[in-house]
């Protein structure tokens, strides 16, 4: 059992930067692929960012590609979304994933675990 707990949410004007972080629970972290999804109001929750177990790899939704930069810290049990340039249109609930899959299989919606989610809104 894998629990995931995110922080570092918030009220954001436009333009600015946030970093959440995703702490997770038990003694694999690092045999998880990790995401990042999102949900904003009346729509469906859509992947923003993905990293590979070891970290190697990772996978961007086109809307935040060189703006969002996800990495992970097998030490710490921690990943990370460093979210820069905000826009108003970032505003949703942001999920914390874990699964042992591929970016592949998350990307397809295979998911283990989730966490309970952080608000982020940012303002024009």
């Amino acid at each position: 059992q894998v629990q995931l707990v995110e922080s570092g949410g918030g009220l954001v004007q436009a333009g600015g930067s946030l970093r959440l972080s995703c702490a997770a629970s038990g003694r694999t972290f690092s045999g998880y692929t990790m995401g990042w999804f999102r949900q904003a109001p009346g729509k469906e929750r859509d992947v923003v960012a993905a990293i590979y177990r070891s970290g190697g790899s990772t996978y961007y939704a086109d809307s935040v590609k060189g703006r969002f930069t996800i990495s992970k810290d097998n030490a710490k049990n921690t990943v990370y979304l460093q979210m820069n340039s905000l826009k108003p249109e970032d505003t949703a609930v942001y999920y914390c994933a874990a699964d042992p899959g591929t970016i592949a299989t998350m990307l397809s919606g295979v998911i283990r675990y989730w966490g309970q989610g952080t608000q982020v809104t940012v303002s024009s």
